[in-house]
């Protein structure tokens, strides 16, 4: 199921579309905007590290992408495309190129903010294509679109073989012309998309005006025995807070959702470990070498029962935090073995305007253990009935109110 007019794809599918795995990189957005963590430079701890198959660092510089994609734009072709190939080549899994466009939907999406009209879409059992979910307060809301909902064309295309990724390109305006992006970026707020929709036997069209709408990464609900499930889907801007806030509003058990969590800005990722814990180290890192760490802040709830869910989606800075709080002994984790991004992108800016992300080194939790390529196996490992099973675990930790 894709989120609200969002994708998790890999990167090398995404030419002349908006950037679709928008939360893959650990520290890249941290770079992007100023927000490099501090600390003092520290060798990781001891412990045992685990033989994993790392990404391989780039062997590229931007100097010799700067110079591909000149040599391109001097032949005709795309700049960006041209780096994007060389990129491609040099066994750096994460690397990746984006035009000035992508970039920018890039950054608006750690800000919580996407262009679209409101809705996510699945492929039922049926093979159709569907409304998954409907964002209150936005357009597709307004018009009276319902979850459920049957998506039967886009601007008069049908789009049932469609993959859903496309589907959601096409509701967000990937690539339109006549917007203000370049191209591979998202329509403007106002521009028009006309959707044909079904409900039972009832079909009409409706067009609806995009719009700049406010992603929901935190969201919170009580459970039956009176503890406290917060989800998180993305680590963007100000989650981190939200998550300490409904920490510190709840009154019993925490059952920390990060299924689906592709990741975000490390900053935010380390500030909602700090609603766990009281001070100490989360994870380290590399950047070409020379080694850093990332510090939890002091004050944090080490007392409360906690479960953290998690699944083959939660990536990157997700699983920094999960193998923080899996190390330390501060929660039991559940689900299925996580996805396995534990490399540190930093993005440098080329001559064109395009943004180049190359892999520069990677992180490890607390007790020495790599997640490149491998994940972290939950401690009670559960598949289809996995969030039943968490709260019978938190339940048994004393998680009732």
């Amino acid at each position: 199921m894709s989120g609200p007019e969002f994708a998790s794809r890999p990167r090398r599918s995404r030419r002349g579309a908006a950037l679709t795995l928008v939360f893959a990189s650990v520290l890249a957005a941290s770079a992007a905007t100023n927000a490099w963590p501090r600390d003092d430079v520290k060798s990781p701890p001891s412990g045992r590290t685990r033989n994993v198959a790392d990404s391989t660092p780039s062997t590229v510089s931007p100097q010799a992408l700067d110079k591909a994609a000149a040599d391109a734009v001097a032949d005709g072709k795309s700049g960006t495309e041209a780096a994007e190939e060389v990129v491609s080549r040099s066994g750096d899994r994460w690397g990746a190129v984006y035009d000035r466009g992508e970039y920018e939907e890039f950054e608006q999406a750690l800000d919580g903010t996407y262009t679209g009209v409101g809705l996510g879409a699945r492929r039922a059992g049926d093979g159709r294509i569907e409304v998954s979910t409907v964002q209150p307060g936005g357009p597709a809301a307004l018009a009276g679109v319902r979850a459920g909902d049957r998506i039967r064309t886009i601007d008069g295309r049908r789009v049932d073989a469609s993959p859903v990724t496309d589907v959601v390109s096409e509701l967000r305006g990937d690539g339109d012309s006549g917007t203000s992006g370049a191209k591979g970026s998202s329509a403007s707020p106002g521009t028009p998309v006309t959707l044909g929709l079904q409900r039972g036997t009832h079909t009409w069209t409706r067009t609806l005006r995009r719009a700049r709408l406010s992603t929901e990464a935190v969201t919170v609900r009580s459970l039956a025995d009176g503890a406290t499930m917060i989800k998180v889907t993305a680590f963007t801007k100000g989650s981190g807070e939200r998550v300490r806030d409904a920490v510190e509003e709840s009154a019993g058990g925490i059952l920390l959702d990060l299924r689906g969590n592709a990741g975000g800005l490390v900053t935010e990722a380390t500030a909602a470990a700090s609603a766990f814990l009281d001070g100490g180290l989360v994870a380290t890192y590399d950047v070409h070498g020379k080694q850093r760490a990332l510090y939890a802040e002091d004050g944090g709830d080490t007392v409360r029962p906690l479960v953290v869910l998690v699944d083959g989606g939660t990536m990157s800075a997700a699983e920094l935090l999960t193998g923080a709080l899996q190390d330390l002994g501060r929660a039991i984790t559940v689900g299925t073995r996580t996805f396995g991004k534990g490399s540190v992108q930093m993005p440098s800016r080329l001559q064109d305007g395009s943004v180049a992300e190359l892999t520069v080194g990677h992180y490890r939790t607390p007790a020495g253990h790599a997640v490149d390529g491998v994940g972290i196996t939950p401690d009670l490992v559960a598949g289809d009935r996995a969030e039943a099973r968490a709260e019978t675990v938190l339940s048994g930790l004393g998680g009732g109110s």
